[in-house]
């Protein structure tokens, strides 16, 4: 990976250079963003706990269960494509924090459901809202940070995300057993907490759309370019959540306990935490789509090394291998994208990036459930197969990426 910009020469600070390269010359509005975005995923409680909720709480069998997480996530789609249309239409500020307030009350109402109809009905309700205010965010990031320090503020918002989800996950299981109801008032309470803080504190970003400038979620679908990067997503997202379906299967079938997957999944928390504020600087200097293609093809070998593993110390060595792809994947994925997006644009092409993942979170669980039901190896051989060719997708979009940069930084 070679260096494509100069980072530059920072002005006269109070902090140290160590820490002005890494955190230092970014907007009060990305900081503000960034603490409601960990506000926000502190209190991430219901989501990964949805399932146990439906069988332990409400009683649903687990065949009923996958009918409602599938609704779940067609949910989130739709979710993803109507943000980035608003977005772009109403505003960043409006949809993030329209989409946050919808999200608290769509989660208290289901905190409160009692008859099966109802509860499906709210499920679906609230993957419409959950994810609404992501391509927002995203294009807010976009119009906030410029092309040379993008890589660094997605890199800081990922790392942010995942110390809140981390804790969150901490706490979700020690409230839970004092009843589900305070996980669903906790995550509602910091979806609206984020929604006040980036009203009250983030601009509008917006542009106008020039009169003859395209301006429809078809001109993205149009745009080969996107289209590509986004199947990229979508082939790293595919196997990235057999984490949290296919993995846990195949401990149990290797004799480990639920335990075991938590030390595994741990690494991974720890990894991000440590390692990506001390790289995000230098990623930054370097070809997005090259650290892309190499983010994808590192995943795809841990998640291939783990045909390999039978004891809770080998699974862990795999997720840490996998978690150096996942940091440089998700520092870059999201900058490529807002360098793709014309700025009047960023919301549905940012919304257009979230479907990937979401599509991915439906195919994944059931594809990777099947293969590991023919052989243990058979899922983790698929993975490292699905990254190489995304992995060499990176590669082969890699000079257009740069010529569409180049075109709209001019």
């Amino acid at each position: 990976m070679t260096s494509v910009e100069e980072i530059p020469v920072p002005p006269p600070t109070r902090l140290p250079s160590f820490l002005y390269t890494r955190v230092g010359g970014l907007p009060r509005a990305f900081w503000v963003l960034w603490t409601g975005s960990f506000v926000n995923r502190l209190g991430t409680m219901v989501e990964p706990f949805l399932a146990f909720y439906l069988t332990g709480v409400r009683g649903l069998s687990v065949a009923a269960a996958g009918i409602v997480l599938a609704l779940f996530g067609l949910g989130s789609i739709v979710s993803q494509v109507v943000g980035g249309v608003l977005a772009d239409r109403v505003g960043r500020r409006a949809t993030l924090t329209g989409g946050m307030l919808a999200t608290a009350a769509a989660m208290l109402a289901l905190g409160y459901a009692t008859a099966t109809p109802v509860l499906i009905a709210l499920v679906f309700v609230l993957g419409l809202t959950i994810d609404a205010y992501r391509p927002a965010s995203q294009a807010l990031m976009a119009d906030l940070i410029g092309p040379a320090e993008r890589t660094r503020a997605y890199g800081l918002l990922f790392w942010a995300i995942n110390l809140g989800f981390a804790v969150a996950m901490v706490l979700g299981g020690t409230l839970a057993r004092a009843g589900f109801t305070w996980l669903f008032w906790v995550d509602a309470a910091s979806s609206v907490a984020c929604g006040v803080l980036v009203w009250r504190a983030v601009p509008e970003t917006r542009g106008r759309r020039a009169e003859r400038e395209p301006g429809g979620f078809v001109d993205v679908l149009r745009d080969r370019v996107a289209v590509g990067s986004v199947l990229v997503v979508l082939c790293y997202g595919f196997v990235y959540l057999q984490a949290y379906s296919t993995l846990p299967l195949a401990m149990r079938r290797a004799g480990l306990p639920p335990s075991a997957f938590g030390f595994a999944m741990a690494v991974n928390g720890i990894g991000i935490v440590i390692v990506q504020p001390l790289i995000g600087a230098w990623l930054g200097r370097r070809d997005r789509s090259r650290v892309l293609a190499a983010g994808v093809a590192v995943v795809g070998a841990g998640f291939g090394l783990t045909a390999f593993a039978s004891s809770a110390w080998m699974f862990a060595a795999t997720v840490g291998v996998w978690t150096l792809g996942e940091i440089l994947f998700a520092s870059v994925s999201m900058a490529i994208i807002a360098d793709l997006a014309p700025p009047h644009l960023r919301g549905r092409y940012s919304g257009f990036y979230g479907t990937a993942f979401a599509i991915a979170s439906l195919l994944g669980p059931p594809v990777g459930g099947g293969l590991l039901g023919l052989t243990s190896w058979a899922p983790w051989l698929a993975c490292a197969l699905t990254c190489g060719a995304a992995a060499a997708g990176a590669l082969a979009l890699g000079p257009a990426v740069r010529r569409r940069r180049q075109a709209l930084t001019a």
